[in-house]
């Protein structure tokens, strides 16, 4: 079994951090190039289309469901969300690993993307391996390994993604490609990052936790109930982010119609002592 030593210090090969820092900035360049240069009703209606599904991709399945399993499903639907997920270049298998990692050691300098290691390595560190090899973020999430499928796309995680830009491309056009998938693939990226950062940094804590976690009504807005993240970082199992009517979390509410249409069930919810001890302090 491979041990991860909490106390070392993450250490990323520099050709390793060249190279993902060179493909950031040319995923968030070209869509702003494209945006200012021309676009046309196509590339926004193929945006339009697969962003709400690179938004799944993200929010519910790398985050609610392979990072912390907070609902069933079925085999097939499984495969589906993952290919979700390929969407923005997701690999639910090493994204599950860093975030499980993220939660048990949060905000130490064993954190991938704590506040405390300064702005740039936050906002970029949940996207950079920061010193974890393959065999430990496999080990931190083995109950993915005894899917071939899954591991296949753990193997091949760009394919899917640069399968999906081809197909557009044919449809609509390099400003297509660039609009309708790379565009939605850098605000979800930088969703993900002002969590991590604002999230460890500013707002209010309804619960007391190891970490430095906060409620932050404005990234929740932005993230689609993602800044909950006090909540989730005290109950971390559930599938509701918002434990309240008021905070609102589209995400859930996704996974409340996947629920309701019987592609997923046993989803984890805030346990009502939860709710009442929050109930009682003042957010």
């Amino acid at each position: 079994m491979t041990r991860i030593i909490a106390s070392r210090e993450p250490v990323q090969p520099l050709s390793a951090q060249a190279k993902t820092v060179f493909l950031l900035v040319i995923l968030q360049a070209i869509p702003i190039a494209v945006i200012f240069t021309g676009t046309n009703s196509t590339d926004w209606i193929i945006f339009a289309i697969i962003y709400p599904m690179q938004c799944i991709g993200v929010g519910v399945s790398l985050h609610r469901y392979f990072a912390h399993r907070s609902f069933k499903t079925s085999r097939w639907f499984q495969f589906a969300l993952a290919l979700m997920a390929s969407s923005v270049f997701g690999d639910p298998v090493r994204f599950a690993g860093k975030h499980r990692l993220h939660h048990r050691y949060s905000d130490t300098t064993n954190d991938t993307h704590t506040p405390l290691k300064g702005f740039w390595s936050c906002w970029y560190g949940s996207l950079v391996d920061n010193g974890y090899t393959d065999a430990e973020l496999c080990e931190a999430a083995k109950d993915l390994n005894k899917y071939p499928e899954l591991m296949l796309l753990h193997r091949f995680w760009l394919l899917p993604g640069l399968l999906l830009c081809l197909l557009v491309y044919f449809i609509g056009g390099f400003s297509s490609v660039a609009v309708g998938v790379m565009l939605g693939s850098a605000l979800l990226m930088n969703q993900a990052s002002a969590v991590n950062y604002f999230c460890h940094k500013y707002g209010k804590r309804r619960y007391k936790t190891s970490d430095q976690s906060t409620n932050n009504v404005w990234v929740a807005l932005l993230s689609f109930g993602e800044g909950w993240h006090n909540n989730h970082h005290y109950y971390p199992a559930t599938a509701r982010a918002g434990f309240f009517w008021w905070e609102l979390d589209f995400y859930y509410m996704a996974i409340w119609v996947f629920e309701k249409l019987g592609l997923v069930w046993d989803v984890r919810q805030p346990r009502p002592e939860m709710l009442e001890k929050a109930a009682l302090t003042k957010t």
